[in-house]
């Protein structure tokens, strides 16, 4: 994922310009309980996580059985 436009955007082939970041499917909440995004992307502020939230979850469904 990077940050772009203050919000994190999944970047699965990790082709994108900018820092990026790895997050397992499972550890999104704890990760934005602890604020690792900010940190890990060294965003100024707390990114927008709406799109990343939604990759996540089509992730998950394309996952189960």
């Amino acid at each position: 994922m990077v940050l772009d436009a203050g919000a994190v955007s999944p970047d699965p082939e990790a082709v994108r310009p900018g820092r990026g970041a790895w997050l397992h499917p499972g550890c999104l909440e704890a990760a934005e309980r602890r604020k690792a995004f900010t940190r890990a992307l060294r965003a100024p502020s707390a990114p927008d996580l709406t799109v990343l939230k939604e990759f996540v979850g089509r992730m998950k469904l394309s996952e189960e059985p």
